[in-house]
């Protein structure tokens, strides 16, 4: 059965999508512990992120940078945290979190509730600074 993020590729399920290429798809977490905070995943679906082979491994690393690139350039923040955890949907991914400290990225704290209007206009705001 195909993974929640299988299915937001597929286009079976919306996204606010940030950025995408032929192997890699970025959208916003609809739970963010930040505004701007977007996951980045591999199209191809594998569970855990050290079971793809060091090539899809790489390039999804690269496609992430470029993604925090474009965070930092739409979301006022010192720098854009990364954290690879998730246990939860069994679809390898990146959190890339825009943070002013270290505590911005607490995973375990109250999760901001932001309107489909204010995903929107975030999600346009970083796909715009992706080029």
């Amino acid at each position: 059965m195909a993974s929640i993020f299988s299915r937001i590729v597929a286009g079976e399920i919306p996204s606010y999508k940030v950025a995408e290429d032929d192997r890699h798809y970025a959208f916003l977490d609809i739970s963010p512990v930040a505004a701007g905070h977007t996951l980045v995943i591999p199209k191809r679906e594998v569970d855990y992120i050290f079971d793809l082979s060091d090539e899809e491994y790489a390039d999804l690393q690269l496609f992430a940078k470029k993604v925090a690139g474009a965070i930092k350039k739409a979301v006022p923040c010192k720098r854009v945290g990364v954290a690879v955890m998730g246990l939860e949907v069994p679809h390898a991914h990146i959190h890339l979190v825009p943070i002013n400290r270290e505590a911005d990225m607490n995973f375990f704290g109250e999760h901001l509730s932001m309107q489909p209007e204010e995903m929107a206009s975030m999600a346009a705001s970083i796909a715009a600074a992706m080029e």
